[in-house]
C-alpha cells in the first residue's frame, strides 16, 4: 500500500515553496499578466528570477527521479504546487521545467541528458492541422547520408516557452506513409539555421508564460538529436517510446491545476469567512447552507485529485507503468480546477470577476490545465481504451 503522509522534509520544502510563492511570485502575478510580453521590464526580475530557478531545480531533480531513478519521493510535486499557488504563468517561466525536458529525461540516453538537460527545453507537437491526434502531423525529417545529419521541415503551433527556450523537441514523421509509428522527436537548439520563431500569441490566460509558433526550413540538426531509435516498429507500438514523456507531464500539470485552483479557493475562503460563514466538517449535509456545501465540495474534488496524482507520481517513481493513472489525473485536476475557479469567482460576486482581485485571473489561467497535455476529453478516452481494452480503431 502507498502511503502518501508527507516526510518531515516534504514538509519543509512545502512550507519553503509556499513562502517563497507567497513573497516572490504572487505579488508580481498582476503585472505579468497585464504585460504579457515585457518580462524584462519587471522591478523584481532579480527576485522573481532567483525564485524560477529555485523551482527549475526542484522541478530538475523530480524529472531525474521519474525518468532515471526508482523512488518514493513525493517533494518535488508538493513543492510544484505550492509555485502554481503563486503563479501558474510565472512558474512556467522557470528553467529546466519544459515539457522538452520532460520528454529529454523520459527516453533521452545519458549523454542527451546531459547535453540537453539544464536547458530550457519546450515541445512542439502541434501544428495547423494536427491538435489532439497526433496521427496526423505533417512536419517531416529526413536523413542526409552524406552529411549525416536530420532535415526538417514544418510549422508547429502553440508552443510553451516559445520565446524563452534554449531548445525545442520537435515531433516529426520519418515517414508519413508509416503512421504514428513513424513519428520521432528530434532536439533542436534555438539559433539553428532554418528554425525561425514566427510569432508569439496573445493569451487568455498564463500570459507570463509565452507561447508561439515556429517554421522549419531545411532545418539541419545532428543525427545524434534524436531520441530514442529512428527504427520505425510498425507492429510494435514504436510511437510508444515518443508517447512515454505524457506519462511523467500529466500528473505535473494536473499538481499545476491543483495549485491555481487552491489559490482561489483559499482566498475565496478568507473572504466569506470575514462574511460570517465558517465551514464545519463534523455536521450533515443537510445542516449546511448552499455555500458551506459548495465550499466543502470543492475542497473534496481538489483532494481527490491531489491523491489521484501522487498515486501517478509514486507508481512513476516505483518504476511502475502509469499510463491510465497520469490519465486520471490530469482529467480530473484539469476539470476540477476549471470548475472550482469557475465557482469562485461566483460565490465573490461582482469583485470576484473584477480585477481588482486575482480570482479571475486565476480562472483564466486554470482553463490551461485542462487543455495542453491532452485535453479533458482526450484523456476520457485514454482511460476508457485502457479499462475496457478498447484500440484507438475502436473507441473514438
Amino acid at each position: 500500500m502507498i502511503d502518501f503522509s508527507l516526510t518531515k522534509r516534504e514538509r519543509k520544502l512545502q512550507r519553503m515553496a509556499n513562502d517563497a510563492a507567497r513573497k516572490l511570485i504572487r505579488p508580481i502575478a498582476r503585472y505579468y499578466d497585464d504585460y504579457e510580453h515585457e518580462h524584462d521590464e519587471i522591478k523584481e526580475r532579480d527576485a522573481i528570477r532567483q525564485a524560477q530557478a529555485d523551482i527549475g531545480m526542484q522541478s530538475l531533480t523530480l524529472l531525474r527521479q521519474l525518468g532515471k531513478e526508482p523512488g518514493t519521493d513525493l517533494s518535488g510535486i508538493v513543492a510544484t504546487e505550492e509555485y502554481y499557488w503563486g503563479d501558474a504563468g510565472v512558474s512556467l517561466g522557470a528553467p529546466n521545467v519544459g515539457l522538452g525536458n520532460a520528454a529529454i529525461f523520459a527516453v533521452g540516453t545519458k549523454e542527451q541528458i546531459e547535453r540537453f538537460g539544464r536547458k530550457y527545453t519546450a515541445m512542439a507537437i502541434t501544428e495547423p492541422g494536427a491538435g489532439s491526434d497526433s496521427a496526423a502531423i505533417r512536419a517531416t525529417a529526413k536523413l542526409d547520408q552524406s552529411t549525416n545529419e536530420w532535415v526538417l521541415n514544418g510549422e508547429k503551433i502553440f508552443v510553451t516557452g516559445a520565446d524563452r527556450c534554449e531548445a525545442v523537441v520537435v515531433w516529426a514523421s520519418l515517414d508519413r506513409s508509416q503512421g504514428r509509428a513513424a513519428i520521432k522527436s528530434f532536439v533542436v537548439e534555438k539559433g539553428t539555421p532554418g528554425f525561425t520563431l514566427t510569432k508569439l500569441e496573445n493569451k487568455c490566460g498564463i500570459r507570463a508564460s509565452d507561447t508561439g509558433s515556429f517554421a522549419l526550413e531545411d532545418c539541419r540538426i545532428p543525427y545524434d538529436n534524436i531520441l530514442g531509435t529512428p527504427e520505425i516498429k510498425v507492429k510494435k507500438g514504436g510511437f510508444q517510446g515518443v508517447m512515454k514523456t505524457f506519462d511523467m507531464t500529466r500528473p505535473l500539470v494536473a499538481i499545476q491545476a491543483i495549485g491555481v485552483a487552491r489559490a482561489a479557493l483559499d482566498f475565496t475562503k478568507e473572504k466569506l469567512e470575514v462574511a460570517g460563514y465558517t465551514f464545519p466538517y463534523d455536521r450533515p449535509l443537510g445542516e449546511l447552507s448552499v455555500i458551506q456545501h459548495t465550499v466543502l465540495e470543492m475542497e473534496a474534488n481538489l483532494e481527490v485529485a491531489r491523491l489521484l496524482t501522487y498515486r501517478a507520481v509514486a507508481m512513476m517513481n516505483q518504476g511502475l507503468r502509469n499510463s491510465l493513472e497520469a490519465s486520471m489525473s490530469k482529467a480530473k485536476a484539469g476539470r476540477s480546477a476549471t470548475l472550482v475557479t469557475q465557482k469562485c469567482v461566483a460565490l465573490l460576486g461582482p469583485l470576484g470577476y473584477s480585477r481588482e482581485w486575482l480570482v479571475e485571473k486565476w480562472m483564466r489561467d486554470s482553463k490551461i490545465t485542462d487543455l495542453f497535455e491532452g485535453t479533458g476529453q482526450i484523456q476520457m478516452l485514454i482511460i476508457a481504451r485502457t479499462i475496457l481494452g478498447f484500440q484507438r480503431e475502436q473507441l473514438k
